[in-house]
């Protein structure tokens, strides 16, 4: 301990910040010097702390940290009031608050509600909500000019109208994840950023509600319909489409629905009604460079409707004559409609540079 305690105040503060909040707060009863160090430490993670008498020391201190609170992570507090968590949230943004993570659920009904401050604060750059328990009540006066990074996983919206509020007052993000499960949550998803780049939708309650969306990266996730869904993105450069639950009725392909922009597709290969998404997608993607098929350890594989290309040959996509340079497929194991599938791709990518073909993708 003489050794450590020779060691800059700033050297110490650096090493509490690679243990758990929980530890590097205790440090703080080892002597006089130690006991405020741990308040320089950037990041507080609450996420395991399960002792009041610790929870009641935060508190107390906190508002009495440096001033920089760039990490602020709230999960399994079931030992904090709903009060308490209100009071750190405002705190860290008092103290230029970079990332806020929270995660609180109530399947009664929401009684977490983030202080209005959040949604004005300047320095937040990322910002991670999970649980029914949380309602986001979004300001009239709502600015967060700095936010790149929003995730919305099976919260509470306060009204039909907050989310639309909400990024509409977010000028720079990039990243978006929303995620409902409710089947009681009937809104219709409006998504308008100029500037994102990535959009990840995940529906699991598959209650058919299509948003309308404008970004250019695009990963669906356990969605119905999908093709209705897919008309309204043919602006993306990058689609990744995964764990969809389309049935045969519900795959209406339009013709005169292009993708001209698209030139990464990654798709997951569960059911027989994928080989007509896939056909459909190569022929309306023109400017298609790299193509992902893969297939997951689940469902078992003897259940894996395999794809047919034997009828297929009547149809050259334009990508494959002029665009496709890259194919990878995870999950092949040679069966005869797999070798018929490759053998169609190899006779007619003119233009295809890599090839990788290797086992299943393990979760």
């Amino acid at each position: 301990m003489d050794r450590i305690s020779n060691l800059p105040n700033e050297l110490l503060v650096k090493i509490l910040s690679f243990v758990p909040t929980k530890v590097a707060v205790s440090t703080s009863v080892l002597s006089k010097r130690w006991e405020r160090l741990w308040m320089g430490v950037p990041k507080l993670d609450c996420g395991h702390i399960d002792e009041p008498e610790i929870r009641d020391f935060i508190c107390k201190n906190l508002p009495l940290r440096a001033p920089f609170i760039e990490i602020l992570c709230l999960e399994n507090f079931q030992p904090f009031q709903f009060e308490d968590i209100k009071r750190w949230v405002e705190i860290a943004v008092s103290h230029c608050l970079r990332e806020l993570s929270i995660y609180f659920c109530n399947y009664v009904v929401p009684e977490l509600i983030l202080p209005r401050s959040l949604y004005t604060c300047k320095s937040l750059v990322i910002l991670k909500t999970e649980g029914s328990g949380i309602l986001v009540d979004v300001p009239p006066t709502a600015c967060l000019p700095s936010l790149k990074t929003l995730q919305l996983e099976e919260v509470t919206y306060s009204n039909e109208d907050s989310l639309r509020l909400l990024l509409s007052h977010c000028p720079v993000l990039e990243d978006l994840l929303i995620r409902r499960e409710d089947e009681a949550d009937k809104a219709v998803i409006v998504v308008i950023v100029p500037s994102l780049l990535r959009l990840t939708l995940r529906n699991d309650c598959c209650c058919g509600h299509y948003p309308s969306v404008d970004g250019y990266i695009i990963d669906l996730s356990v969605m119905q319909n999908i093709v209705k869904l897919l008309e309204q993105c043919t602006h993306v450069k990058r689609l990744s489409l995964r764990e969809l639950c389309s049935g045969e009725d519900e795959h209406k392909y339009r013709s005169g629905i292009v993708f001209n922009r698209l030139e990464y597709l990654k798709l997951c290969i569960c059911n027989d009604n994928w080989s007509k998404l896939l056909v459909w997608l190569l022929r309306n993607s023109p400017k298609l460079r790299v193509l992902n098929l893969y297939v997951e350890s689940y469902p078992p594989y003897e259940e894996y409707v395999r794809i047919r290309w034997k009828n297929k040959r009547s149809f050259v996509p334009e990508c494959l004559r002029t665009s496709l340079e890259t194919l990878k497929f995870v999950g092949y194991i040679g069966r005869p409609e797999e070798r018929d599938f490759l053998s169609f791709i190899f006779k007619h990518a003119r233009c295809l540079k890599s090839i990788s073909i290797g086992d299943y993708v393990r979760r």
